[in-house]
């Protein structure tokens, strides 16, 4: 039993301690803090200009009652006074917060990760130019062979 225990901890320990992992956490990490950094923004910078405009909204504050058990339905003076209540709401104020940020993100993630494809692209072209070639075609049969090749090992035909 204890033997086995040691194996899993070992066999954990090099699971853990490979490249990609550490990768992964570092970036659930990051992404956690620039999650909360776009929901700042929203709130606090694109939200409140957006409502001014559009009427002086406060979209956090956006919300339907649901009715009760008996059908009736209660106005309340804020959404902390029905949450207080009891009542059921619908917050589609937060849903639109919430999208927004999800926009936000979704278009962050975007552009980094084409930022990262075009530095793929960028190196691997550069790493194919400055490649010398190893191979050639044979003119007879067209089969890949090796550069240094006098005779096409496939159709045997002499290569110049």
């Amino acid at each position: 039993m204890i033997e086995r225990l040691k194996r899993y901890g070992e066999e954990f320990k090099t699971f853990a301690m490979r490249g990609n992992v550490i990768d992964m956490a570092v970036g659930i990490i990051i992404g956690a803090a620039f999650g909360k950094i776009v929901d700042s923004l929203v709130k606090d910078i694109i939200m409140p200009p957006l409502g001014w405009v559009l009427g002086r909204v406060d979209f956090s504050k956006l919300y339907l009652v649901m009715p009760d058990y008996q059908g009736k339905f209660i106005h309340y003076k804020s959404i902390e006074d029905a949450h207080a209540a009891g009542a059921v709401t619908i917050n589609y104020g937060l849903f639109i917060n919430t999208l927004i940020s999800f926009l936000i993100v979704a278009f962050a993630v975007f552009l980094l990760i084409k930022s990262i494809n075009k530095l793929t692209c960028i190196n691997a072209k550069k790493t194919k130019d400055n490649e010398t070639a190893t191979t050639k075609q044979c003119p007879y049969c067209f089969s890949t062979i090796d550069i240094r090749a006098t005779k096409c090992p496939n159709c045997t035909s002499e290569i110049k």
